[in-house]
């Protein structure tokens, strides 16, 4: 790192995000959920861009191969290449969300397949940022994961420490233990919770956060009546849940038919 003003200035200048609906930014959607989504990848670019400008180094060159709905296997068959071809000096790789949400995940074979990539990417001169997965202790259905993606966590960190490799620790954030960081689908970051998540990338990359408040809890909000808790989940059950497991049951996915919203590497502005 180069360090100008006491400020570490960022040494990547091509950077790619490879991944699932997470790094393709759903749903931060400034300009409407039909446009393309920003999110967390986008927002790290442009801390990274800033840092490098304000220095007078060039803008960092950005992509975003990540395509919602995408297991781990496609991500690293397909993206990872893909990714390599434009030449990257850091890849944030972080997938295998959608794996975990199916009750037969095999989180070892995950993990192996993971690292396999990694080493694929740090051969080529490539960093790597890698992310844990979040902590569903408080998700009614989603906290039958949690057994699962704690022990994928684990394997993660083990991955970044032979390889090398950065990790952002979003199951140690307690920011996202709020339901407010969370849209209605409860499985994707709302607008805030993709900015903290952009500032915990900075962090995990070795670097200072924008707001040293990045990762405060939110102030408490009373306890939801039971009732009124009964009907949100409810509806939830039914906008949300039945049409994912609907998709799986016909082995379909959100992201058929989806292109990489930044397929080739610009200047971040």
């Amino acid at each position: 790192m180069w360090v100008v003003s006491d400020v570490k200035v960022p040494r990547w200048s091509r950077y790619v995000a490879i991944g699932d609906s997470f790094t393709e930014g759903l749903w931060d959607d400034p300009d409407g959920r039909e446009a393309p989504q920003r999110g967390w990848a986008d927002l790290l670019a442009s801390h990274l861009s800033a840092r490098r400008t304000a220095a007078g180094e060039p803008p960092l060159e950005y992509a975003n191969l990540a395509i919602r709905g995408r297991l781990l296997r496609p991500i690293l068959v397909d993206q990872v290449p893909a990714a390599l071809d434009l030449g990257p000096d850091l890849v944030s790789l972080v997938g295998g969300g959608n794996d975990l949400l199916r009750p037969g995940a095999d989180v070892d074979r995950m993990a192996r397949n993971l690292e396999a990539g990694v080493v694929r990417l740090r051969e080529a001169g490539a960093d790597v940022l890698l992310g844990t997965g979040v902590d569903a202790a408080d998700s009614p259905l989603v906290r039958a994961t949690r057994s699962r993606v704690g022990i994928y966590n684990a394997l993660i960190w083990s991955i970044a420490r032979r390889h090398g490799a950065y990790v952002v620790d979003l199951w140690g954030m307690r920011s996202l233990r709020d339901w407010r960081m969370w849209a209605e689908d409860r499985i994707h970051l709302t607008t805030d919770g993709h900015a903290r998540v952009a500032q915990g990338a900075l962090v995990g990359l070795g670097l200072t956060p924008d707001d040293p408040a990045w990762d405060d809890p939110l102030t408490p909000l009373p306890p939801t009546p039971r009732m009124q808790q009964a009907r949100q989940d409810a509806a939830w059950v039914r906008e949300h849940v039945y049409p994912w497991a609907t998709r799986r049951l016909r082995g379909r996915s959100s992201g058929d038919d989806r292109v990489p919203k930044r397929p080739e590497l610009s200047p971040v502005e």
